[in-house]
């Protein structure tokens, strides 16, 4: 007669081939049991069919583990991508918007005063206005060597074009600091999704490929256990059929 052992979860009888004694187990499995029985022991037996419930439940606890830290990553990924601080500025956009008339008057002075267009006609000018007085081809002079008039008209000219320029000057230096201060936010994202990459890949190495190879290990063994019982089934059958063959 076939010894049998009693299932500690069901408490059937069931023979040796149809089971494993606790202490045969990996611990994450009699841990899962050990939460439903609280005094096993190494010594205790259970079934293949018992057995199976509990893999298939070690199997949802390691998916629904990555699933929540899976998770837990896409988050961090979205708070980073819809964080306010790392969007990136249209620099341009916003200054033209917050531009005033008289910071537009100032940029388009200092981009004027700066130009071929403005210096030639300018020089030209100088060029005729004092030859004019120096030369009197219709007979007037209205500002004799050394010029106090044209030196007069020039100064308050240099006076009134250095303010606009210091005005145009601030704006480029706002821009560049806005600028600058995008390309730090821009670089503070990267680095942060970078981080989370390295994060993201360490996880898959260390718990998703790990848990992925006892997911098939637990599926082969419950296959195994499968094929055993079919093996046996098909023994059994060919017994009964040989045994009423001899009747």
């Amino acid at each position: 007669m076939t010894q049998t052992y009693k299932d500690i979860v069901s408490g059937k009888e069931f023979p040796l081939t149809d089971g494993m004694f606790i202490g045969d187990l990996d611990k994450q499995l009699v841990s899962l049991i050990r939460h439903d029985l609280k005094h096993i022991r190494a010594s205790d037996f259970i079934s293949q069919h018992s057995l199976m419930t509990y893999r298939l439940k070690k199997i949802n606890d390691m998916i629904a583990s990555d699933k929540k830290v899976n998770k837990r990553m896409r988050d961090r990924f979205t708070k980073v991508l819809n964080d306010e601080y790392y969007h990136e500025i249209d620099v341009q956009k916003q200054l033209d918007e917050t531009n005033t008339f008289g910071q537009k008057v100032a940029d388009n002075i200092a981009k004027f005063g700066g130009s071929w267009t403005f210096i030639i006609p300018f020089i030209a000018f100088l060029v005729v206005y004092i030859l004019l007085n120096i030369l009197k081809p219709f007979g007037i002079q209205w500002d004799a060597y050394p010029f106090i008039l044209l030196n007069l008209c020039l100064s308050m000219l240099a006076a009134l074009q250095a303010p606009l320029i210091m005005m145009s000057q601030n704006r480029a230096a706002e821009y560049d600091r806005m600028e600058s201060q995008n390309d730090y936010r821009v670089n503070q994202k990267t680095e942060m999704e970078i981080r989370l990459l390295h994060s993201k890949i360490d996880h898959i190495i260390q718990q998703d490929q790990p848990n992925l190879l006892e997911i098939q290990k637990l599926q082969t063994e419950m296959i195994s256990t499968f094929g055993q019982q079919l093996y046996e089934l098909r023994e059994e059958l060919k017994k009964e059929q040989y045994e009423g063959r001899e009747i």
